[in-house]
């Protein structure tokens, strides 16, 4: 597609809020994922090392 000029990109013949609202929407949901990703790992991790302590410290009480 040619536009005439960076106006009539961005307004994107009419439809500039669908276009650049959908795009917005993505671009969100796609920062929020990554969020959510990192927030998760950090709880699985936190969860991964109360369980090895957990477990070292069972295995000094048991004598092993």
């Amino acid at each position: 597609m040619r536009w005439e000029s960076w106006a009539a990109f961005w307004h994107m013949g009419g439809y500039a809020v669908y276009v650049w609202g959908s795009v917005g929407v993505c671009v969100a949901l796609l920062a929020l994922e990554v969020l959510w990703a990192r927030r998760q790992r950090g709880q699985t991790l936190a969860w991964l090392r109360a369980e090895q302590a957990a477990q070292a410290h069972a295995d000094a009480g048991s004598g092993a």
